[in-house]
């Protein structure tokens, strides 16, 4: 017996939300451990991992939740632009930040037409009817760039899960092992899938 559409809908996205939440958890603990010149990169990815938590909740996020994301990604991108001081290997950072601040404004943009349909005298429900779909340029490059990014995570989390140990990027847990440096990946790569898996929903 197949659950009915609405209920396997609300089911996936709350085992979003906890997948988000528990990788921003992790790296908000990992951030706490971190030499100072990494807790930076850690906080922004803790950051991102409670943000797009919130925004995959089912429930949505209030008449002004749409408007604190937009606060909370705008200043997440000017920290990734800050953290480009360190390298261009935060450049992923910036992409995940804009990507969230793109994302945000079209779910705003959803809410206020579907807000407006509805009185008008509209019948929209839910995320349905007025959706905003966004740029399908903007939202296919990001789709390829995550999908991408995915993939060369998983890879490279699988070959080197029986490998020797090796030196951590910077943002990595410090003095913690290989074990962690494998769940910071696996943490990354989590929240890799979730913002590919919120940008298919667009």
């Amino acid at each position: 017996m197949s659950l009915p559409t609405s209920t396997a809908a609300a089911v996936s996205g709350w085992l979003l939300v906890a997948l988000c939440a528990l990788s921003g958890a992790y790296c908000l603990l990992r951030a706490r451990r971190a030499e100072r010149a990494a807790r930076g990169a850690a906080g922004g990815e803790a950051l991102m991992g409670f943000g797009m938590a919130a925004m995959a909740a089912p429930t949505g996020t209030g008449a002004w939740g749409s408007g604190v994301l937009l606060a909370v990604f705008c200043a997440a991108s000017l920290h990734a632009v800050w953290l480009l001081r360190g390298g261009v290997h935060h450049v992923h950072h910036l992409v995940g930040s804009l990507a969230m601040v793109y994302m945000t404004v079209t779910m705003g943009a959803a809410t206020a037409a579907g807000a407006g349909g509805a009185h008008a005298g509209g019948h929209a429900e839910g995320h349905g009817e007025g959706l905003v779909q966004g740029l399908p340029l903007v939202t296919g490059a990001l789709l390829v760039y995550f999908a991408g990014y995915v993939l060369l995570g998983g890879a490279r989390l699988v070959t080197t899960a029986g490998g020797p140990a090796v030196a951590l990027a910077p943002g990595g847990p410090v003095g913690l092992g290989r074990g962690a440096a494998e769940v910071t990946r696996a943490c990354r790569l989590a929240m890799g899938m979730g913002m590919l898996a919120m940008l298919l929903t667009m």
